[in-house]
């Protein structure tokens, strides 16, 4: 029996900055298992970005392993998928230096991310926070990859991403790059903070319940759900009545999400009902789907020579496809050798 052909090539990735938690999940690593069957799908920690802020080595080590095992145990399969550590291959940054070149200071200028996590501090951050999205653009551009999953705010930097690929192909004269397709993942991926619904859910936050981590334990998660913060309003019959409700939305938000259900269908089965009932749902709801990705992310946690063989052989893989495409590129910008 021959083969389905795949739809095209995924290239996505994670930063291992530690506390993997719902948003992740939801955001990304249960959409990359969608992808697999379908795609061709690259996935890569993205050790390299981690450092445009100062890391201590040891824990990046121990975080690259931690976001291993985080896609591992949410369902990557690294037979069939290729998983490795960004850093492996060196041809994301020998692209990116291209692309640097490439790229126009007023594109970057644009880019709001850059602005938000540099703050009043923009001359003080490091130059490689600002030229990151270029290395983005090399992450994706060094596996011709025809898609990549994106949430909406993540939309500007694969624009990006377009614009250098066009621009190398016309400076050139080359239809080397393809012109990378956003899959956009679902909005009902979007997790909030369990303490303010208005902020996304995020490992930097200092409060450990605003988020579900994948390596909370039952209890932690039972206990974090109890505490998020809600209203004194009953719900109601449909998802759209609930604007102006940021806390409600979440958490009728995630209990839909993990359950692959309408939003609607959730506040049809919990209308009149008030959030003491609803969280017990809720948390019955969570605990049985992250649970098991805890249980295994543990297990693998405790098996580094494992982790450390599954990235060593993505790399490996993911060097193979990119060697022939690095070296077209540099024949293609005249370098000599």
């Amino acid at each position: 029996m021959k083969k389905q052909a795949k739809a095209g090539r995924v290239f996505s990735g994670a930063q291992p900055s530690g506390n993997m938690h719902l948003g992740n999940y939801l955001g990304a690593f249960r959409n990359w298992v969608r992808l697999q069957d379908a795609y061709e799908c690259i996935y890569c920690v993205v050790d390299m970005h981690a450092i445009t802020v100062w890391q201590d080595p040891a824990e990046l080590i121990a975080q690259t392993r931690e976001a291993a095992a985080a896609y591992i145990a949410s369902g990557v399969n690294p037979e069939t998928s290729i998983l490795f550590n960004q850093s492996r291959v060196s041809g994301h940054a020998e692209l990116a230096w291209i692309f640097n070149c490439v790229s126009r200071l007023g594109w970057l200028n644009r880019m709001t991310q850059f602005k938000d996590k540099a703050g009043k501090n923009s001359e003080n951050v490091s130059t490689g926070l600002y030229v990151y999205p270029n290395l983005m653009a090399a992450d994706i551009l060094l596996y011709k990859a025809t898609h990549v999953p994106v949430g909406h705010d993540q939309k500007q930097h694969l624009e990006l991403t377009r614009d250098i690929a066009q621009k190398f192909n016309n400076d050139y004269a080359i239809d080397l790059f393809p012109l990378t397709e956003p899959l956009i993942m679902d909005e009902g991926a979007r997790v909030m903070s369990l303490r303010d619904g208005s902020k996304k859910m995020s490992k930097s936050d200092p409060s450990e319940y605003s988020r579900l981590n994948l390596n909370d334990n039952a209890d932690t998660l039972a206990a974090k759900i109890r505490k998020a913060k809600t209203d004194a309003e009953l719900l109601p019959e449909k998802a759209s009545m609930l604007d102006g409700r940021p806390e409600a939305q979440n958490l009728i938000g995630i209990y839909a999400a993990l359950m692959d259900v309408p939003r609607d269908a959730v506040c049809a089965e919990y209308e009149g009902k008030g959030f003491g009932d609803f969280k017990k749902a809720l948390t019955d709801v969570v605990i049985d789907k992250l649970s098991p990705i805890t249980i295994e992310m543990a297990r693998l946690q405790k098996d580094p020579e494992y982790i450390d063989g599954v990235l060593k052989d993505g790399g490996e893989r993911a060097a193979a496809i990119a060697a022939p495409i690095l070296a077209e590129i540099k024949r293609t910008v005249g370098y000599l050798g």
